[in-house]
């Protein structure tokens, strides 16, 4: 190649580029690492499945984060086991990353175990009241970042959207994770709607088998709905999960879209999609120099309500249109 056409090829491809890289150091490159309790590590790139990935490694580009130019992404999963995780904190703090984006409280809680000192970008359910930060408006450490939790009373909402769809429910069973404080919520929530509360049936190692014996438990003790939390093991499991609630014809609630999406019945939360573009920008701001302690963590102030009347129609429920006229995703 003439060394006039090698400059124009040049000039070319760098003018393909998000116009923020531009700002960026030219000679840094950034390593951070990214953790998910449960998710492969194939999914945890901009050709995911999940939507949410898809716009939070869009996001890091249009900030002018590249990977393979000037960004290092190491990508890691606990696939699903707890005790996965310190081991994984560990492994990760001995690479010593710019920076970590640590997803559930579980993994969070691993690496603040681990380091002090490397800055961790958090997606997390109640920073504080985990001990995760000092507060949400100055969290203090080396830890900021997004929280999902929207607020336990939220689950006193979904019930009663619940009620509107399976209007007679006795028996509500409650799948929850033991470190997430939701499990609580959803049974304080049923009791004071005169519910009998099932539970919460706790996911400790998170197989399918595991969540098979406890969908069929359920169902021999009567239980005629169901209350799933949002933990990320879930989320990882909502195939799954949907699959078992159809089989069992048990009407179940979720907190987040892709359960819906993925054929569950109902879900009123969160928009995921939001939340991690938010994480981008609290990243964007610690790789440029700002200190996490002084990070506000961000709170999600937009929800969504989607429904799948497949799912409906399969266990034999009408979805009024009042409740459909709400919806902001009805899935035909």
């Amino acid at each position: 190649m003439k060394r006039r056409e090698f400059i124009i090829a040049l000039i070319s491809a760098a003018s393909m580029l998000p116009q923020a890289a531009w700002s960026q150091n030219p000679t840094k490159v950034y390593r951070i690492a990214i953790v998910h309790p449960s998710h492969p590590i194939a999914e945890l790139s901009e050709a995911s499945r999940f939507r949410y990935y898809r716009d939070f490694f869009g996001g890091l580009r249009q900030l002018g984060y590249v990977e393979g130019h000037n960004l290092v992404i190491e990508r890691f999963s606990g696939e699903g086991r707890v005790d996965n995780y310190p081991k994984i904190a560990r492994e990760v703090a001995a690479r010593n990353p710019d920076l970590v984006f640590a997803i559930s409280v579980s993994v969070v809680a691993a690496f603040k175990e681990t380091s002090s000192t490397i800055p961790i970008v958090a997606m997390t359910s109640d920073p504080v009241g985990h001990g995760i930060a000092a507060s949400i408006a100055r969290p203090g450490g080396n830890i900021t970042g997004v929280t999902v939790d929207a607020g336990l009373e939220l689950w006193a909402k979904r019930l009663q959207l619940f009620e509107e769809l399976v209007p007679r429910i006795s028996k509500l069973g409650i799948i929850a994770t033991r470190k997430n404080p939701e499990g609580a919520a959803m049974k304080e929530a049923a009791e004071k709607a005169g519910i009998t509360a099932v539970g919460p049936s706790y996911i400790d190692s998170g197989t399918d088998e595991e969540y098979r014996s406890l969908f069929a438990t359920m169902s021999q003790a009567g239980v005629d709905a169901l209350f799933v939390d949002g933990s990320p093991e879930h989320i990882t499991k909502r195939q799954l999960i949907g699959e078992l609630a159809a089989k069992y014809r048990i009407p179940a609630i979720y907190p987040f879209r892709s359960f819906v999406e993925a054929g569950g019945l109902l879900a009123y939360g969160i928009d995921l999609v939001e939340i991690f573009r938010r994480a981008t920008r609290v990243i964007d701001l610690i790789l440029k120099g700002a200190k996490p302690a002084d990070i506000p963590f961000y709170q999600p102030t937009k929800f969504e309500l989607s429904i799948n009347r497949t799912a409906a129609k399969e266990i034999g429920l009408v979805v009024s249109e009042s409740l459909l006229a709400r919806a902001d995703e009805v899935i035909e």
